[in-house]
Order: C-alpha cells, then structure tokens, then sequence
C-alpha cells in the first residue's frame, strides 16, 4: 500500500489499538452496528429497505466516500477500533480547510458491550494525540445531542470547554438541541493526554494532511 500509507497508520492508547478502516473490515464493523449509531440527519434515506438496512448501507457508502473525496485540505478519516484483539467501534477524525483552520472535529461509536469502561475517552484521546501532537492542529472541536450523554461525557473529561448551543433536525423530523464543545491545543498539553497515546507510520502520509 506503498500508494495509500494511511493504509498503515497505527494509534494506541492505554487498552485500545486503533488502525484505518479498511474495506475487509466493513462487513464486521456493519454486522455490529449499534442501534443508537447516530447518521447524519440531511442524508437521504431509500424507501423500501429498512431502518438497518439504510444504516449499513450508508456506513458503506460513508467509508468510500471519506476516501475518494481524500484530499490534504478536507480529509475524514475512520479508524477502526480494536480492544483485547476484537473489533468494537470506529473512531473518526476529520477536518475542512486544516492547512488554514487547524481545527478538527470527531465522532465515534461503540458496541453496548464494551462501553462503561472508559473506551470512548480513550479512542478519542488517541486521535487527538494525532491531530495536536502530529499534525499541528490548535483546536478541536465536538458536538453532539442534549441526550447523547455518552458522548458529552466524553468531552468533559477530556476537558473541552463548552462552545455554545444550537439546534438540529433528528431523524423523524424533530427539533433537537445540539451542545457544541472546543478544546486548544493549550488545554491539551496542559492536562497532558498526550503522554498516554502512541503514534506509528505517520511519516509517509504527511502529504496527505498537506504537511512537509
């Protein structure tokens, strides 16, 4: 994969190994797809399959599409995310305009069995070592539904300060609050989370974060 190094990115933090999904892994990673795996609200669904039918098959088509609109301004990249050697949910880490903004957002989800125990903050504490510590980014930002407290949870403790609040269209059509988080680069290095999070076989794909 000496043309796609991301291919070969490696993330570790504390129990959870993260790697870039790959297309052999998208019938496993779909296969446990949790329930309350939250899509994006504006894609549209297609009539006559069903509600987990549309999910896996917009997990698909999200995947391909993070890469064939790759490029080192505007990138979306999914990490699969493996604890005690069993695929258990994917991390993703994503930026527009980063040369200029350096500023990334993320997502996550996680299978309902291994949650609890502290995953979520570490999966997101390993691509954040990432985009501060590698890439040269100076913000992060999350956001996520007022009943989302797993989510919200994850922010706080990794110490992101509340950003303001907004509204968003749900599935169904309802109006829902969307509480928005940020975190500098400053607050990360003071509270010292990069100290916990290993990154290997960046070298090669600095290029394609459009990084000498």
């Amino acid at each position: 994969m000496s043309d796609w190094p991301l291919a070969e990115l490696r993330l570790t933090c504390r129990e959870v190994s993260l790697r870039p999904v790959r297309e052999v892994d998208l019938p496993a990673l779909a296969a446990i797809l949790p329930a309350d795996f939250e899509q994006d609200p504006r894609l549209e669904l297609f009539p006559g399959l069903s509600a987990e039918a549309n999910q896996r098959r917009l997990f698909y088509q999200g995947y391909w599409k993070s890469l064939g609109t790759w490029s080192p301004s505007a990138w979306v990249l999914h990490f699969a995310v493996t604890y005690r050697n069993e695929l258990v949910g994917v991390q993703t880490l994503e930026a527009e305009n980063f040369p200029a903004l350096r500023t990334v957002d993320s997502a996550s989800w996680l299978v309902p069995g291994v949650r609890g125990r502290g995953l979520g903050v570490a999966m997101r504490t390993a691509v954040l070592g990432l985009a501060f510590d590698h890439l040269g980014a100076v913000a992060a930002v999350s956001s996520a539904v007022a009943g989302n407290a797993a989510s919200l949870g994850v922010s706080r403790r990794i110490g992101y300060a509340e950003n303001g609040v907004g509204l968003i269209v749900v599935p169904g059509g309802e109006v829902a609050e969307l509480r928005n988080f940020r975190l500098t680069v400053d607050a990360w290095r003071a509270a010292g989370h990069g100290s916990d999070v290993t990154v290997d076989g960046l070298t090669p794909c600095l290029p394609w974060f459009g990084l000498p």
